[in-house]
C-alpha cells in the first residue's frame, strides 16, 4: 500500500512550497509471497464454488459444457461437506433449482481456512507482527 505524504516547506525570503514524498516500491518478502499465493489459491477455490452455487440456484442445464466442468471440479472441493444439510429444490417451469447448502458451507469454511493458513505464515515466519 502506497501512502503519499505532504509537507509545507517555508523558505527564508517567506515562499511555501508543497512537497510531495511518495515511498519508494519494495519488493515483497518471502513471507508476503506465500500469503498472496495462498489467498490467490483460495480466492480461485471460492469462486469456482460461487459459481457452482449460483449456476444450481439457477438450474443450469448439465447439457452444456461449461457448467459439467464448473461441477466436475467443484464436486471435489463440496463433497466433505456434503449431508450436513438437505438440498432444497423447487420446480420451476423450464428448470429445476438446487440450493446446496453444502456449498455454502464450503465457501466459509475455505475462507476461514485461507485466513487460518496466512495467519500461520505470519507466525512462523518470525517477523515482527503488527496488530490489526
Amino acid at each position: 500500500m502506497t501512502t503519499i505524504t505532504k509537507e509545507t516547506v517555508t523558505s527564508d525570503n517567506g515562499s511555501t512550497d508543497v512537497v510531495v514524498n511518495a515511498p519508494v516500491k519494495r519488493q515483497a518478502t518471502n513471507r508476503e509471497t506465500y500469503e498472496y499465493l495462498v489467498y490467490y489459491i483460495f480466492g480461485a477455490l471460492e469462486i469456482l464454488l460461487a459459481f457452482r452455487l449460483v449456476l444450481k440456484i439457477a438450474g443450469a442445464s448439465m447439457a452444456s459444457a461449461f457448467v459439467r466442468l464448473i461441477y466436475g471440479i467443484s464436486r471435489f472441493f463440496v463433497m466433505p461437506f456434503e449431508g450436513i444439510f438437505r438440498r432444497f429444490s423447487s420446480q420451476g417451469l423450464e428448470t429445476t433449482s438446487v440450493l446446496e447448502p453444502s456449498t455454502l458451507v464450503a465457501i466459509i469454511v475455505y475462507a476461514i481456512l485461507a485466513v487460518g493458513i496466512v495467519k500461520l505464515i505470519r507466525i512462523s515466519s518470525g517477523e515482527e507482527q503488527q496488530i490489526d
